[in-house]
This record gives structure tokens, C-alpha cells and sequence, in this order.
């Protein structure tokens, strides 16, 4: 490390690296929690597939798919949220390397 303490272009270089290393590990991250994610909304459709194929009319039908549409809709934005927030984690875990100050 004193070579980079002495050397500004090679602790650039050193924090370019570790910066590069922090990305590929949260993209693996990030990639995870997106096939959890797909995983929860597949079961959840699956789910609401076999209540309404064992409804008793067409109404309980409509309810089933109303509740599942409301659901998914809010699942949706979360998952969005969680995303997102992971990203923007990132990009400042990365700023913060590349500058020093991470």
C-alpha cells in the first residue's frame, strides 16, 4: 500500500479495481433479487390460476382476478422500489470507491 500512498495513478488504478470488483458482486446481487422476485409473482399467478379454477361462478372468478390484479399492482411498485434502491446503493458504493471516499 505505501506504493499507492506515494503514487496517485496507482491508487486511481486501486480503486478502479476495487470499484469493478464491488460491481460485479452486486450485479450478482441485484440479478438475485430480480429471479426471487419473478419467482413470488409466478407463484402468486399460479395461485390465483387454481382459486379460480376451482370458483363456484363467474363472480367469484371476477374477485379472484380484481384481488389478484390489486395485489400484483402493489407488488409490482415494491419490487420497483427494492430495485431501484439497490441501484442507487450502488451507484454511490461505486462513486464513493472510485473517489476515495467510499
Amino acid at each position: 500500500m505505501a506504493d499507492t500512498d506515494s503514487n496517485p495513478a496507482a491508487a486511481a488504478s486501486e480503486r478502479m479495481r476495487a470499484a469493478g470488483s464491488a460491481m460485479t458482486e452486486q450485479g450478482s446481487q441485484l440479478g438475485l433479487a430480480i429471479l426471487s422476485q419473478a419467482e413470488a409473482n409466478t407463484q402468486e399467478a399460479f395461485r390465483a390460476m387454481r382459486a379460480a379454477a376451482q370458483a363456484n361462478d363467474v363472480a367469484e372468478v371476477m374477485r379472484i382476478q380484481s384481488d389478484y390484479l390489486r395485489d400484483q399492482g402493489a407488488r409490482s411498485m415494491a419490487q420497483a422500489r427494492e430495485v431501484s434502491e439497490m441501484i442507487a446503493q450502488f451507484g454511490r458504493s461505486a462513486v464513493g470507491q472510485m473517489t476515495g471516499r467510499g
